[in-house]
C-alpha cells in the first residue's frame, strides 16, 4: 500500500500552468492581481502545499522576468493576450514626429564657435609653472604649507606709522585681528562734579 501512494503522481499541475489558467479563467480585461490568482487556484485545485503563497510569488516573479507575463498597475496579463498593454521602456517616451512636417534644416558647421563651452581657464602664472616643474620629482612636504612671503611691491611701500582717521575721506583705518577693546566713557572727576 505504501508503494501505491509513492508511485501516484501529484494531482497538481506545475505552477506556471495553474497561473496561466487562472488568468484566463478570471478573464479580467484589466488583468488579474496576485490575490485573485491565488483564490482561483485554491478554489479549483483545493489541496495546495503549505508554502503556496511563497511559491506563487516566486513563480509570478519568474514568469514576469522571463516575459511570459506582463505586470502593470499591480495586475498580471498574459504576454500573448490581444488586450495586453504595449511594453514600454523606462524613462520618458520620445516625441512623436509629424510625418507631414518638413525636415529640420541641417546645422551649418561653423568655423569656430564664438565662445568655448564651460568655464574659462585661469590665467597661468609663469612663476607657479616654473616652481611646479622644478619640484615635480620631489615628494610633497607634510602638513600645512608655510605662509607666502610678501611680494616686492608690498615690501617696497612703507607702512603708515599711525593709521589715519577714516572721517576725513582718506584711506580707511586698518584694524587689528579679533574683537576691538571696549570703549570706556571718560570718567568724570570728583572735582569737576563739585
Amino acid at each position: 500500500m505504501a508503494t501505491d501512494e509513492a508511485a501516484k503522481p501529484s494531482p497538481l499541475p506545475p505552477y506556471p500552468e495553474m497561473i496561466l489558467a487562472a488568468i484566463e479563467g478570471l478573464g479580467d480585461k484589466n488583468g488579474s492581481n496576485k490575490s485573485a490568482i491565488s483564490r482561483y487556484i485554491e478554489g479549483k485545485y483545493g489541496e495546495l502545499p503549505p508554502a503556496h503563497p511563497s511559491l506563487l510569488t516566486a513563480h509570478l516573479s519568474r514568469m514576469k522576468e522571463s516575459g511570459e507575463l506582463i505586470f502593470l498597475k499591480n495586475n498580471y496579463f498574459r504576454a500573448d493576450a490581444p488586450d495586453a498593454p504595449p511594453k514600454r521602456g523606462r524613462g520618458r517616451p520620445p516625441k512623436v514626429r509629424d510625418p507631414n512636417a518638413p525636415p529640420p534644416p541641417p546645422k551649418a558647421p561653423s568655423a569656430g564657435s564664438p565662445r568655448p563651452r564651460g568655464r574659462p581657464p585661469k590665467p597661468k602664472d609663469p612663476l607657479d609653472a616654473a616652481v611646479a616643474q622644478a619640484t615635480a620629482g620631489m615628494p610633497k612636504a607634510r602638513g600645512r604649507p608655510p605662509k607666502k612671503a610678501k611680494t616686492e611691491a608690498a615690501a617696497a611701500a612703507p607702512a603708515p606709522a599711525s593709521p589715519a582717521p577714516a572721517g576725513d575721506g582718506s584711506a580707511p583705518v586698518k584694524r587689528g585681528r579679533g574683537r576691538p577693546p571696549k570703549v570706556r566713557p571718560a570718567a568724570r572727576s570728583e572735582t569737576a562734579a563739585a
